[in-house]
Formats: structure tokens, C-alpha cells, sequence
């Protein structure tokens, strides 16, 4: 299915962030020129001018009956965000837009042939970061081109939707998208969730710390709205697909830990060179495995192991490193969301080394 790529990254979807910078709309992954820059702002600002309150799009004779349910259905999950799990209550999310393309932007991640160290990229007001957005996806597949020639591997990956940490709240806020808006009940929930879920804590130039602090609220709040709120066909449907996410990110895990250790051990390069093409080999096989013994057949992530590299197995793992020691946190907070995010927001406001250091106290 289409949105199987998509969700491999995040769980409910990958994230690029929009902030306002120096009164003008910048992608947090790059302003290094003013190319970069126009088309940062342009694209963000078209897909606000496209958007409309989810109230008249449903009023809207012309509007198909089911995206009208899918609306109705987006503006309860919005509610429960704010009533259950203490998520922000503004304007994002209660407007619709429909873009005519498959996803929002489409991000550039880049690491060296034998290491997984993500390159980032540092602006004014987020700090660095490991990915670099294009609203257009040639433009991305141009940009990760020039990387080549100076040793990067590259990847380059659709993102259905991306938070703007509140700062666009003035503009109507961050709105529905038609590239994600007919996921199954589950997956939209995760991801409206993990977005919501940036605009409640942020630490600075810390990917890791704030994707693991958001994929952990999808995964807590979405589990809690699975089994209050949705029907037994949704939860059914969000288990099948679910279980073939996690098997698969436990074979990319292991795949990613036999890589750290083989370059960072001490062989040669052509030794490393060597084990590296045998390890993804292993990945290839072993995914062939799940599908034939366990999915069914299931071809929906096919395109992501076949792209697999250094890149694309880095930028996982900026999603889930610390969301363990996120749910962990959530536990000693008595699994009430308010008080996780003041207790999150107390960690992203220390210095990094702190702030790591007190995870690792949490990591199981």
C-alpha cells in the first residue's frame, strides 16, 4: 500500500519542521540560499492558501461523502488529543487541504559510506538538524545528487506531514492533508499525535530527543484511542499492519547494531566494505523471509529495503533511540500526559549532556 514507505519512518509518519524565521518561513532543514529559502517559503505558504475549515469543507456539497467521514473522524481524534492527552488546543489540524500530491515534502538524510552518523545541517532558531525538506521532489533528488561525489550515501523519502511547532497557529495553524488523510484509523491518529506532540516540547538542535519524545506520545496516545475510541475493524487493521512494523524495524535494529559495531571495530576499510555488503545482503534476505513466512506476501516496504543504506538506516534510529526512556518516563509520571510533558519540557530546557544523561538514567 502506499503509505506503507511512509510509515516505516516515524510510525505515524515523518516530520519536517517550518518554523518562522526572521519574519519569513524557513524549513528548519535548510536557508542556506535564497533558492533554498523561496522555495521553503513558497511551498509552505501555497499549501496554507489551499487550505479551508474542515467545518466547510464538510458543509461543501461537492465534497465526497467518505472524505466528509474522514474529516468528522479527524476532528474527534483532534478533541481527544486535547481532553485526554493534554496535547495543545489551537488551530492546527481543523482545516483541510488537499495538495494533489503524495506527500507534503520530501526530505534529504546523508551518512558517510561506512559509518551511520548522520551529516546536519545548523540554521538560526532550531539549531542543526539531520534532514534538508524540498517541497518539490525533483529538487530533493537534485540536492542529494551533490552529495554523492563527496562520499555521502543518500536517501531520499516522502513525508506526509510535517509540524510547524506552533509558530503558523497566526496562519490558520498547521492543517490536514490529503497525502495522509485516508490512512487507516490507527496510523492517522498516531500521526496527527506525533505532530501535536512538537509543539509541546522542542529542544534545540536535537533531532533524536525530539522525534523519540514525539513517536512516543503517537505510540501511547494512539494505543490509548485504539482501545477507547475506535471500532473493532480499526484495531484489527492497525495490529496486522503494526506487527509487521515492528518485526521489521527489529530486523533493521539488528541490522543497524552489526553495522555500528563493524565500523567502529578495527578491520580495514576493505574489510569493512566487505561485512557491510554481507550485512545487507543479510537485511535483503531476511526480509524476503518475513514476507514469505509471516506478511502473507506483503510487498509494502519492499521499496525501502531495496533503497537501504547507511542513510535511510541512520535517520531510524533518530525516531526511536530514546522512546524507551520516554515511555519509561510516562510510567514514573503515572501515565498522565500532562505531567509527561511538563517533565519533558523540564528535560528539553537542560543543557544536551543533561539532558542525555537523565534518559540513559530512564532507558530500560
Amino acid at each position: 500500500m502506499r503509505w506503507g514507505r511512509a510509515l516505516m519512518w516515524a510510525g505515524a509518519g515523518s516530520l519536517l519542521l517550518v518554523l518562522a524565521a526572521a519574519g519569513t518561513l524557513c524549513l528548519s532543514s535548510g536557508c542556506t540560499s535564497i533558492g533554498y529559502l523561496a522555495q521553503s517559503a513558497g511551498g509552505h505558504l501555497g499549501l496554507l492558501s489551499a487550505a479551508r475549515p474542515v467545518e466547510q469543507v464538510i458543509a461543501d456539497p461537492a465534497t465526497p461523502e467518505a472524505l466528509k467521514q474522514r474529516l468528522a473522524l479527524t476532528q474527534r481524534i483532534r478533541d481527544y488529543a486535547v481532553s485526554e492527552l493534554g496535547l495543545p488546543d489551537n488551530r492546527s489540524y481543523r482545516a483541510y487541504a488537499d495538495i494533489h500530491r503524495a506527500a507534503a515534502v520530501w526530505n534529504v538524510v546523508a551518512a558517510p559510506e561506512l559509518s551511520l552518523q548522520l551529516k546536519t545541517w545548523c540554521f538560526p532558531v532550531v539549531g542543526c538538524v539531520s534532514y534538508r525538506g524540498y517541497f518539490d521532489p525533483a529538487a530533493a533528488e537534485a540536492y542529494a545528487a551533490t552529495l554523492a561525489p563527496e562520499g555521502w550515501e543518500t536517501s531520499v523519502y516522502a513525508v506526509p506531514a510535517y509540524s510547524t511547532l506552533g509558530f503558523s497557529d497566526w496562519l490558520g495553524g498547521d492543517p490536514l492533508l490529503s497525502s495522509f488523510i485516508q490512512w487507516p484509523e490507527g496510523e492517522l491518529a498516531r500521526l496527527i499525535f506525533h505532530e501535536l506532540s512538537h509543539q509541546v516540547a522542542y529542544a534545540e538542535g536535537d533531532t533524536v530527543f525530539n522525534e523519540s519524545y514525539a513517536t512516543a506520545v503517537e505510540r501511547l496516545g494512539g494505543a490509548r484511542w485504539l482501545a477507547e475510541r475506535a471500532s473493532a475493524d480499526a484495531r484489527e487493521q492497525y495490529q496486522r499492519f503494526d506487527q509487521r512494523r515492528r518485526e521489521l524495524r527489529a530486523l533493521t535494529q539488528a541490522t543497524r547494531d552489526r553495522l555500528d559495531a563493524l565500523y567502529r571495530g578495527p578491520g580495514s576499510e576493505a574489510d569493512k566494505r566487505a561485512g557491510k555488503a554481507a550485512e545487507m545482503a543479510r537485511l535483503r534476505a531476511e526480509h524476503e523471509r518475513l514476507k514469505r513466512e509471516r506478511w502473507d506476501g506483503y510487498t509494502g516496504f519492499d521499496a525501502y529495503i531495496a533503497r537501504s543504506n547507511n542513510a535511510s538506516l541512520g535517520v531510524q534510529a533518530a525516531y526511536h533511540a530514546w522512546v524507551p526512556a520516554f515511555e519509561a518516563l510516562f510510567e514514573r509520571e503515572g501515565r498522565d500526559f500532562r505531567r509527561f510533558h511538563v517533565a519533558v519540557q523540564q528535560l528539553a530546557g537542560r543543557p544536551r549532556d543533561q539532558r542525555e544523561a537523565a534518559l540513559r538514567a530512564l532507558q530500560p
